[in-house]
């Protein structure tokens, strides 16, 4: 039996936590709806336990789970050609940013504040803002402090390798089963171009000498990691000209040595954030230029499409960010532990989860049935769980959605100016949000008003909120089976 429609809101707000809690404990998850039971035909079960409740491993998960990341690690091994971390805007999110540091103690305290208080967290990583691996006391007396007294937290790093290999042995002692290296290229003369200089054995090496001693060990990093049965996620930072075609060379690589997924990440390069990269004037690609080679790499290493590209100090849901609600100065300094809102946000979100995954199938299998050669770019406003539940004024970021003969992709996102701002729009906001979106058929949405409407379809882009709060993937087949089935599109908008 189905649950009736459960917003993301709902499941979260202090108001409706009893009778949530209610629900959890009198109905229980069947197993025939359970989410967790979902698992894709072609994956191991030992690995989908793995991943399903992972925001950065599951592009399915990323819609109920959180993660938070702790900067207790400041300490770097290399220097990237697009790093600075001394720049911090707490209104961006960027890899390497911090507001604050932390003590392995003051990162116990946050992990816990933020547990109480956000039910979706499942994910602790460490991702610097220097290097994991590399600062690895501070990495290794925080996991232990936190599983002491969260034990079904799951552990994460992102290290750029160098110095992983001396510390596979601990991440697997220590249950830490999800790693993310950053692998920019394989061919050294290529890396010389990124990373000016490395710092190892107690040295630093310049030029394509240290390119090629961080290649060699991020490969025995990552095969070791394999070995291990840990699962690694690599991230490459897209650099046109300098990398874009040499990435396709890089997805075979790791994909040969194990590795579970591949997120190919745009390059950021403002001038204000003083890289290397911004200063010299290195561009960032296109969206269409990263599609393009995502597409491209379609068959190798399994794609991650649904990366935000996090700060080092990020708390919430995947395209969020509740840092600011959790500095350090806001934390007790005896606050304990209260697992019970994350127990019964997870026994709910499990048959809501069960619920979206027929409708997911039914919506893919009515548009692979439509028989069309054509295809839909879909941007949709949500705040997660699934659902069209955003109002178009009020995104920051649109998700990305591809309808075609092999069904519906999720592909990425859009980040954009949010165009309502105290209930003012402003026509540079919504020109700039055009531009974002070019390429996109339609754009759904809960509410929409007629001003931003009118001037989207003056440049080519459908909007309509009537299928808000519904399933996303419902609402792109219906609009899919509209479009190229036998009912004009019309009568749907």
């Amino acid at each position: 039996m189905s649950l009736p429609t459960i917003s993301l809101e709902s499941l979260v707000s202090t108001k409706s936590f009893d009778k949530l809690l209610t629900i959890a404990k009198s109905t229980g998850c069947a197993s025939s709806s359970c989410g967790s039971s979902a698992k894709p035909d072609e994956m191991d079960s030992a690995v989908w336990e793995k991943i399903k409740d992972h925001p950065c491993y599951s592009e399915e998960a990323h819609h109920y789970f959180a993660r938070l990341h702790v900067a207790v690690a400041p300490a770097c091994n290399i220097q990237c050609n697009y790093c600075n971390r001394k720049y911090d805007c707490a209104n961006e999110s960027r890899p390497g940013v911090v507001s604050e540091k932390l003590t392995p103690d003051q990162a116990r305290r946050k992990v816990i504040a933020v547990a109480n208080e956000v039910p979706q967290l499942s994910v602790l990583g460490i991702a610097g803002p220097g290097d994991a691996c590399y600062d690895w006391k501070k990495t290794k007396e925080t996991f232990e402090r936190v599983a002491s007294e969260i034990r079904d937290i799951k552990l994460c790093i992102s290290t750029n390798g160098l110095a992983l290999a001396d510390h596979v042995a601990e991440l697997a002692d220590m249950n830490v089963d999800h790693v993310t290296i950053t692998i920019n290229m394989v061919d050294p003369e290529i890396g010389a171009k990124i990373y000016p200089w490395i710092f190892y054995n107690h040295r630093r090496h310049t030029g394509i000498d240290a390119a090629r001693i961080l290649h060699k060990r991020q490969m025995l990093g990552l095969e070791m990691l394999t070995a291990r049965g840990i699962l690694t996620k690599i991230n490459s930072v897209m650099i046109p000209s300098v990398n874009d075609e040499h990435l396709i060379e890089v997805n075979k690589w790791v994909k040969e040595r194990g590795a579970f997924l591949h997120n190919v990440m745009p390059l950021i390069s403002d001038p204000a954030h003083g890289t290397h990269f911004g200063l010299t004037g290195q561009r960032g690609p296109t969206a269409l230029e990263l599609k393009t080679l995502q597409d491209r790499l379609e068959g190798g290493a399994k794609l991650m499409r649904h990366c935000r590209q996090c700060r080092a100090d990020a708390v919430g849901l995947l395209g969020e960010d509740r840092g600011k609600e959790f500095t350090i100065d806001q934390i007790s300094d005896d606050i304990t532990y209260d697992a019970s809102k994350r127990e019964a946000y997870r026994e709910v979100v499990a048959r809501e989860r069960g619920d979206h995954v027929v409708a997911k199938s039914e919506a893919i299998a009515t548009v692979k049935a439509a028989g069309s050669s054509k295809s839909l770019l879909i941007a949709v406003a949500t705040k997660g769980g699934g659902r069209i539940n955003e109002h178009f004024g009020h995104t920051a970021e649109f998700q990305v959605y591809e309808a075609s003969q092999r069904g519906i992709s999720f592909i990425g996102h859009r980040k954009v100016e949010q165009y309502c701002l105290g209930g003012r729009g402003a026509d540079a906001t919504l020109d700039s949000i055009i531009a974002a979106l070019k390429g996109i058929d339609i754009v759904l949405c809960a509410k929409i008003g007629d001003c931003p409407k009118d001037q989207l379809a003056e440049a080519g882009i459908r909007a309509m909120d009537v299928y808000g709060y519904g399933y996303i993937e419902t609402a792109i087949s219906a609009l899919y089976a509209a479009e190229f089935g036998s009912e004009p599109l019309a009568a749907t908008a």
